[in-house]
């Protein structure tokens, strides 16, 4: 779920994978590793990821725990429904 909340801060700032990767001083096959989830990333490669994008670490980490909410508020009620 934090890899759809990065990839949506990415488009949303207008901010290709090449230059995250650029920003980044690293490469769009790295970018795009982590994205697809193939390379997991640190709290401070997640902070670094943010601030390439021109974003608060915080906001990213919000709208995660936010989005991680939402979804197990819904698990919760399905599992519910069904006893």
């Amino acid at each position: 779920m934090i890899l759809s909340v990065l990839i949506a801060t990415r488009k949303r700032t207008s901010v290709s994978q090449v230059e995250l990767a650029q920003r980044l001083g690293n490469t769009q096959t790295f970018v795009s590793r982590c994205e697809r989830g193939e390379r997991r990333i640190d709290a401070v490669e997640l902070t670094e990821f943010a601030e390439a994008f021109g974003a608060p670490p915080l906001e990213i980490l919000v709208e995660y725990l936010e989005r991680r909410g939402s979804n197990l508020f819904a698990a919760s009620k399905k599992t519910r429904s069904r006893s």
